[in-house]
């Protein structure tokens, strides 16, 4: 081989090749799957972490006493939903006064879609109040008074089931 033949004979650089750009493929694709899954944790707030558990449970331990002053009242409740009219009806069993109570709607995962409804029975317990189509989802339903010394709450799945009944338990 003389010095011309060599000299005609170029050498390609290293990313002139194929298989480096091939090899460095993997670890680019994990990295740029590390990012996207750092905005997605970054991106989204986490509604369902409580950070005072001690708190929270002693707030827990004050929600069961006003389920059993409930239970001791004997209090019942039944809600119905008319989507077509954007009617929300419901009636109060058991109460002895016709005093404002608070009725909440509880979202199971986004907190800013929940609804607190302040409502006024009238003399049988029966109230109704326009609500706009709700979304679909397993609400929490709970309805207390305005001092917050009992409540009834029970799940309703909205909507399969139109109506929801919920009663105070005897323990």
């Amino acid at each position: 081989m003389t010095i011309s033949d060599a000299l005609d004979h170029q050498i390609t650089p290293w990313y002139g090749h194929r298989w480096p750009w091939l090899l460095m493929l993997g670890p680019f694709t994990v990295v740029v799957a590390g990012l996207v899954t750092m905005w997605v944790s970054f991106s989204g707030a986490d509604a369902l972490v409580v950070d005072d558990y001690y708190k929270q449970g002693k707030a827990i331990n004050q929600d069961l006493r006003r389920d059993r002053v409930a239970a001791t009242l004997g209090l019942a409740f039944s809600l119905r939903y008319d989507p077509a009219a954007g009617i929300l009806k419901g009636q109060m069993r058991g109460l002895t006064n016709s005093s404002p109570l608070t009725l909440m709607l509880i979202h199971p995962t986004v907190p800013l879609k929940d609804k607190r409804i302040i409502v006024k029975p009238g003399s049988q317990g029966e109230f109704s109040v326009a609500l706009p189509m709700l979304e679909r989802a397993r609400w929490q339903v709970q309805i207390e008074d305005t001092a917050r010394s009992w409540r009834l709450q029970g799940d309703w799945r909205w909507p399969q089931e139109n109506t929801v009944n919920i009663s105070a338990l005897q323990h």
